[in-house]
């Protein structure tokens, strides 16, 4: 007969392997209700620890790692990465994981960063995210052999599972958003160049605006700060014929454009439309409060967490996607 694997006590106790493998480890994370059911499962089945498994399971450090390196200014300002940081640390605190965090000025400290961590056994694994081309951190990490989950995958990655997106849904809707309110001409103030998903952005948007609208976009590079959202805005109106609406990459870009629309010479919405891709209190406090895209990046977070625990405790962990973003129309629209 097969010998029973953890897998089948998960799908016999309907709960997911890592809670599995922490009841089986008598560690903390699972109630004492589920703990007891599947010690019941596992004796029903005749499931036994394997020893390699065992001593793997008792040296860990209880830490999993994840290196930023964007500039300070804008993890100083932009919302996204507190919420993001909540959604790990929510998850990982309740299974007495701690979560270690390194900001980084560049590639070359990021890469000895993970070097380091991983030689000391100082995180049992990596949450990986802005992925940029080219990229080596992937590479790296399969080099280690540590366990990672990379955060904001488009495609899949050779040996490293992902929480994936699917920005074209949410283009079209941006564009037919625009569209409805009698605008032609597009503007998009990207992030930084150099990020996997700004160019993914950047492309689908203009695609679609070809195929919905018959224009070219006119594009210009903000870097997710404020300083540079109102610097690409700026570029983008000067030319000829300028925007009517422009879609920015953050909320702290397209914020910055609609309180500085008075020194850019237009007024928001009469002579420019602004929609941000990602929601926040700033775009609801600024006036006029900002039309974005709402989504539940904690969540987000929770669900990295959760996959990169089971994959240190099992070895295995399914892909995922996004949490559905949904357009809020606010008044910078019209």
């Amino acid at each position: 007969m097969r010998r029973p694997t953890i897998i089948d006590i998960a799908r016999r106790v309907g709960v997911s392997k890592a809670a599995v493998s922490y009841a089986l480890n008598g560690r903390y994370g699972v109630s004492s209700k589920t703990r007891e059911r599947v010690l019941e499962v596992a004796s029903e089945l005749g499931w036994h620890a394997s020893s390699a498994a065992r001593a793997l399971s008792k040296d860990r450090s209880g830490s999993v790692g994840i290196v930023l390196a964007r500039p300070p200014e804008v993890l100083r300002t932009e919302p996204y990465f507190l919420q993001l940081l909540s959604g790990l640390e929510q998850t990982l605190s309740a299974h007495a994981v701690s979560l270690q965090l390194a900001m980084v000025a560049d590639r070359d400290a990021e890469l000895a960063t993970y070097r380091r961590w991983w030689a000391e056994r100082r995180v049992d694994g990596f949450v990986l995210t802005d992925l940029r081309v080219p990229d080596p951190r992937p590479a790296l990490v399969r080099e280690l052999g540590a366990p990672t989950v990379l955060f904001g995958a488009r495609g899949r990655t050779p040996g490293i599972p992902g929480l994936r997106t699917a920005e074209r849904r949410d283009v079209l809707a941006a564009l037919e958003h625009l569209a409805a309110r009698g605008h032609r001409r597009i503007g998009h103030v990207r992030g930084s160049g150099n990020l996997q998903h700004t160019q993914r952005r950047a492309r689908a948007i203009s695609r679609a605006a070809r195929d919905l609208l018959g224009t070219e976009v006119l594009q210009a590079d903000g870097g997710y700060t404020e300083e540079g959202g109102v610097s690409a805005t700026r570029a983008l109106l000067a030319a000829e014929p300028s925007p009517t609406a422009i879609i920015y990459d953050n909320d702290v870009m397209a914020v910055a454009a609609v309180a500085n629309a008075e020194d850019l010479g237009v007024r928001v919405p009469a002579d420019l439309a602004v929609l941000a891709w990602d929601d926040s209190i700033l775009c609801r406090v600024v006036r006029p409060p900002v039309t974005a895209f709402a989504h539940d990046i904690a969540a987000d977070g929770t669900t990295v967490a959760r996959m990169l625990l089971e994959l240190i405790e099992t070895g295995t962990t399914e892909e995922a996607e996004y949490s559905p973003r949904t357009l809020v129309p606010r008044a910078s629209t019209g």
